[in-house]
C-alpha cells in the first residue's frame, strides 16, 4: 500500500507565501507523476501544478509565475511553493501521484492525500 502525506497548510495573508510538502511512503516501485489539486467551497477541483520522470512541469493558468512545483526523488516528496497569494487561492490542498507498487510494478496506481486547507485573508 502507498500513502501521500501532505504539510503545510494554513492561514496567510494576501501576497505571502507558503510551501507545502507531500511525502509518499509504503512499497514504492516508482512514481511517475506527482501533483496538486485543488478545491474551493461550491467549485471543481483543479489542477495547480504537476511534475513528471525527467522533471517536465505544468501549472494552471492562475497560478503561473506564482507557484513552483519541485520533487525531491531520494525522499519520494513533492512541494508546492506559493508566493504572491491571493484570496482567490484558498482551497483545500491535495497531493496526488500515480505510483507503481512494488506488488504490482507494472500496473501503476492512483493515489491522493488527505488534503490541506490553505487560506488566504487580510
Amino acid at each position: 500500500q502507498v500513502q501521500l502525506v501532505e504539510s503545510g497548510g494554513g492561514l496567510v495573508q494576501p501576497g505571502e507565501s507558503l510551501r507545502l510538502s507531500c511525502a509518499a511512503s509504503g512499497s514504492i516501485f516508482s512514481i511517475n507523476f506527482m501533483g496538486w489539486y485543488r478545491q474551493a467551497p461550491g467549485k471543481q477541483r483543479e489542477l495547480v501544478a504537476a511534475i513528471v520522470s525527467g522533471g517536465i512541469t505544468n501549472y494552471g493558468n492562475p497560478v503561473k509565475g506564482r507557484f513552483t512545483i519541485s520533487r525531491d526523488n531520494a525522499k519520494n516528496t513533492v512541494y508546492l511553493q506559493m508566493d504572491s497569494l491571493k484570496p482567490e487561492d484558498t482551497a483545500v490542498y491535495y497531493c496526488n501521484a500515480v505510483v507503481a507498487s512494488t506488488t504490482r510494478p507494472l500496473s501503476p496506481a492512483v493515489y491522493w492525500g488527505q488534503g490541506t486547507q490553505v487560506t488566504v485573508s487580510s
